[in-house]
């Protein structure tokens, strides 16, 4: 990934902290089945070990696996918060004209050692942990037992575990910090009125060192 300096996130708590916000990876390999790029549900354990470890199922129809499991290395995308960037939003654009549309985006991408696992204690752990992860912060909290056993495990079979120990991690926050501050003012205003981007917003705040807004 292009990694300017000033866009770069190397703090490992932070990037977790956006994979599990944003837990929809993007896997892709490039094996005997071509280039392959897939939607996964990624669950980060992230004591696994040293800089984290990531469970995934696929479908076992899904050829990506086979690839995987005959050594293709693969990358996930962890994709944040992002939004179109309006010059309109600049102080500049009123003081210059020198000014160009942007997009601002938080990302994460990780490539490591991969392992398929076809085991179904395997599947159960991961399948439920992910299920918790995802349902704890309800109000009724939904839980795989909740469902029939043999029908989970009917399910079960149709799916293979993958799991991926991080050998590398990059994150990548373009939120606005290479711009003068009056433009930054102007961006964490311009997202404010937007009004569906708060979480935009608050990176645009933190890593430009502006005030958080009331």
């Amino acid at each position: 990934m292009y990694q300017p300096p000033h866009f770069r996130e190397d703090d490992i708590e932070v990037q977790h902290a956006l994979i599990r916000a944003h837990p929809l990876g993007l896997l892709i390999t490039s094996g005997a089945s071509g280039l392959i790029a897939n939607s996964i549900p990624v669950h980060l354990d992230a004591a696994a070990s040293e800089k984290g470890t990531l469970r995934l199922h696929l479908a076992r129809a899904n050829p990506q696996w086979r690839d995987i499991e005959a050594g293709a290395e693969p990358l996930i995308v962890f994709q944040g918060a992002n939004s179109y960037v309006t010059p309109s939003w600049y102080e500049t654009k009123r003081e210059t004209g020198k000014v160009v549309p942007t997009w601002n985006y938080a990302m994460v991408q990780v490539r490591g050692t991969a392992r398929v696992i076809d085991d179904a204690d395997w599947l159960m752990a991961q399948i439920s942990a992910l299920t918790r992860q995802h349902e704890e912060p309800r109000e009724k909290p939904w839980a795989v037992g909740d469902a029939p056993e043999a029908y989970i495990r009917a399910h079960m079979r149709g799916i293979i575990g993958v799991e991926i120990e991080i050998a590398a991690i990059e994150g990548k926050w373009k939120v606005s910090q290479n711009r003068p501050v009056a433009d930054r003012e102007g961006v964490a205003a311009g997202l404010d009125d937007a009004g569906d981007q708060a979480e935009m917003t608050g990176l645009v705040r933190r890593y430009g060192g502006l005030p958080e807004s009331n």
